[in-house]
């Protein structure tokens, strides 16, 4: 049997299965409503905000590698 739960949308009861290409979702519909609220800013993941000044430039491609 399949675990039920609540769609974090609509509300609407929703079983827990490998067929629902929307998990956690019961449709489309309410995954680019979600989709749409953290492209807003409306929902996101709650912590320090970090400018570009002090971001981590680890993540940039050292080209000297590459160089002769």
């Amino acid at each position: 049997m399949a675990k039920q739960f609540f769609c974090p949308i609509c509300r609407k009861p929703v079983a827990w299965l490998e067929e629902n290409p929307y998990r956690p979702f019961c449709s489309r519909r309410c995954k680019l409503i979600d989709l749409g609220e953290w492209a807003s800013g409306n929902r996101y993941i709650p912590g320090e905000r970090v400018s570009p000044e002090k971001e981590d430039d680890s993540h940039e491609f050292d080209h000297t590698f590459w160089k002769s």
